[in-house]
């Protein structure tokens, strides 16, 4: 059913596709319909950062920047969902055509630059949810702010996100706003990783609860470069990493006509780079949670992340090529 539905979203440019799903997933929660698309969730709950997960399989941040599709979406079957990337003051992302699809590739090309409403806006969609399997808040910095000033956006973030949700992501490797992996070595890394550190735990003692703080790195790294990340981050206060988000690379995509297109590349082709980041970070952080997501488009992906290394993982562009279904083969697999 879901590849007659694709084939007609794909007449859509991927923005007005993407659109019209989510208007047709909430009329499906609204309706009470939304098992007939993903099935029944799957129940295999796992504890990590002292959280819940009624499953393994999440949504990644990026599908719902302004949670205004929680509901509909956590109906799917997802363990865990993640919104954002939300930054402090609103603004419109990079201009249009700015989202490519390669289906030759099972992959997308994105260079959206954090479009959102604010974290304001996003924290009033969140109080309204009703789904009960764990949140995520994925926060970033505005265009504007330069990353020599970064930490005060992501600390501004922080402060009004953290009674809304159950952990928050540090969003530092997006390839879509200029100087933002800078943020992922080096003394960057380090100082921005302490202030968050040190604020989490006073709004932890503020508001009764604890919150961790998960970063999200990009799969572009050399094995050294892994090592330093890995190493500061052991030391951090940070409780998990999700690897990876999208990379820059175009080797895998090399010859299509898309190819020229800057952005971060996800999918298949960013499927094996993902996974060697997991692993290495196995490796090097043996106790840390590990929130692998990258080019899982049936369970045998799902597997091969867990495999090496990642305790839960999160889906994207795999739902836009699989759809709904892939919600449940994923936690079934993974048990």
């Amino acid at each position: 059913m879901y590849s007659l539905a694709r084939s007609l979203l794909f007449r859509f440019d991927p923005e007005t596709a993407h659109g019209i799903t989510m208007t047709a997933l909430d009329m499906a929660y609204r309706c009470r319909l939304s098992h007939a698309l993903g099935g029944e969730a799957v129940q295999a709950p796992v504890t990590l950062m002292g959280l819940h997960f009624p499953n393994r399989v999440g949504l990644a941040a990026g599908l719902d920047k302004d949670g205004e599709h929680i509901d509909a979406l956590g109906a799917l079957g997802f363990g865990f969902v993640e919104v954002g990337t939300v930054t402090p003051k609103a603004q419109p992302g990079n201009p249009r055509p700015r989202l490519f699809r390669l289906p030759e590739h099972q992959a997308i090309i994105n260079r959206m630059g954090f479009n959102n409403g604010g974290v304001e806006q996003l924290v009033e969609h969140v109080r309204r949810r009703h789904f009960d399997g764990v949140l995520g808040i994925n926060i970033g910095k505005n265009l504007t702010t330069d990353v020599a000033d970064a930490t005060s956006d992501y600390l501004s973030c922080l402060e009004v996100v953290h009674a809304h949700a159950d952990y928050v992501t540090v969003n530092i490797s997006s390839p879509n706003t200029p100087g933002l992996r800078d943020l992922q070595f080096g003394d960057h890394l380090q100082r921005l990783l302490s202030a968050l550190s040190e604020t989490a735990m006073r709004l932890d003692v503020q508001n009764g609860r604890h919150v961790p703080l998960a970063v999200k790195i990009a799969p572009d790294m050399a094995d050294e470069e892994l090592e330093l990340v890995a190493h500061c981050l052991a030391g951090s206060g940070v409780e998990a990493v999700i690897a990876t988000n999208t990379t820059i690379s175009r080797t895998a995509v090399a010859g299509s006509p898309l190819a020229k297109e800057t952005g971060g590349l996800s999918g298949a082709p960013v499927k094996a780079a993902s996974t060697r980041v997991i692993a290495a970070l196995r490796d090097r952080l043996p106790t840390m949670t590990i929130i692998g997501v990258g080019g899982i488009l049936d369970a045998e992906d799902a597997r091969e992340k867990r495999e090496a290394g990642a305790d839960l993982v999160q889906l994207y562009t795999g739902l836009i090529y699989r759809g709904p279904a892939l919600v449940g083969e994923c936690a079934r697999a993974l048990g």
